[in-house]
């Protein structure tokens, strides 16, 4: 085991972390998922005072913030009024230069029948930085996975008053990140087919079980894991998120573990997810995502480390997506990237 925060393997390249969280006064089911009731700039920007070169983040829908009073199919949009606040902050260079939360990833529930009119909401909360929503479908057989958090029940994505609202997001321009477990991974491939000009973000590299019955059965799932991988790679409206990897529902014995696993454990135990989604997808339809704080495998470091470890057969320009252009032409933050410098607070 690591004792101290590893140097970083590459500090130059450029970072753009697709997919944080940032939230205050958590709710009791984020609290319980996150292990905080605070998750701020600065906070999120301390972790990354490590050396590696992080220009720009995404948040992403934390299930906060929201309205107190109004119409119940606004109050979500409370959240995004606070992230576009947060990404002035970050704007203001007065964090580590990290541009924090210059796209916004927002929470709606599709199935609504004022889908339209609150996705135009959204956008009029925060037109310059709400790129897209998250709607999570979580749900598996076993229901000591999810203990009640976040379970939503077997095929959100197939229902036909969620594919109405999901509709309305490719005229609007908006993404659409995508939540399940490895599992549901057969829905992700149904609704990109149905919706093939909708731009789909997979989260987690598709989240691969290690808790409940999938305890102990990682590699014995992992050929169905990937053969759904296959299936969805083909859909070339999908792109997948590289992290997630360190959350609990992974069983790993590196979820915080003290000391925190070095960056060569972390590479090791996720080089068959990783390495193969890289073959599947390519560079330019994969993304580095730090998934902070719900990711609790150790530093921001070790774990930046052990992606640049996986990616290290990679050229220099596939690196250069995967860590930052990929999410930059995804969420619309190409115009962020034009220094390659390091930004220095």
């Amino acid at each position: 085991m690591a004792t101290e925060i590893e140097a970083p393997i590459d500090s130059d390249i450029p970072i753009i972390d697709a997919h944080h969280h940032l939230f205050d006064r958590a709710n009791p089911i984020v609290e319980h998922v996150m292990r905080r009731t605070r998750f701020f700039v600065d906070e999120y920007t301390d972790y990354l005072d490590d050396g590696h070169n992080v220009v720009a983040s995404v948040v992403v829908e934390s299930q906060s913030m929201y309205r107190a009073d109004g119409p119940d199919e606004l109050r979500a949009v409370g959240q995004t009024e606070f992230h576009n606040g947060l990404g002035a902050m970050g704007a203001s260079g007065s964090y580590r230069g990290i541009r924090v939360a210059a796209g916004i990833v927002g929470p709606i529930d599709l199935s609504m029948p004022t889908t339209l009119s609150t996705l135009k909401a959204h956008i009029a909360a925060a037109p310059a930085r709400f790129k897209g929503v998250r709607q999570e479908a979580l749900w598996d057989e076993d229901p000591s996975i999810l203990a009640g958090v976040f379970d939503h029940g077997p095929g959100m994505y197939l229902g036909e008053s969620f594919r109405r609202g999901f509709a309305h997001l490719a005229p609007l321009g908006l993404t659409f990140d995508a939540f399940v477990l490895a599992p549901q991974l057969p829905d992700i491939v149904d609704l990109a087919r149905t919706f093939p000009d909708t731009s789909i973000v997979l989260d987690h590299l598709g989240h691969p079980l290690g808790i409940g019955r999938h305890t102990g059965r990682m590699e014995e799932e992992r050929p169905q894991w990937e053969a759904d991988m296959r299936a969805i790679a083909l859909c070339k409206n999908v792109t997948v998120k590289m992290g997630g990897l360190g959350s609990f529902m992974s069983g790993s014995p590196t979820f915080l573990a003290h000391p925190p696993a070095s960056s060569e454990q972390l590479a090791a135990e996720w080089r068959p997810y990783v390495e193969t989604t890289i073959e599947l997808f390519g560079a330019d339809r994969t993304m580095f995502e730090s998934n902070l704080p719900t990711d609790g495998s150790g530093p921001f470091g070790h774990v930046c480390n052990a992606y640049q470890r996986l990616t290290a057969t990679c050229s220099q320009a596939e690196r250069e997506a995967i860590f930052a252009g990929t999410a930059a032409k995804v969420y619309g933050l190409t115009d962020l990237l034009t220094s390659t410098g390091k930004h220095r607070p």
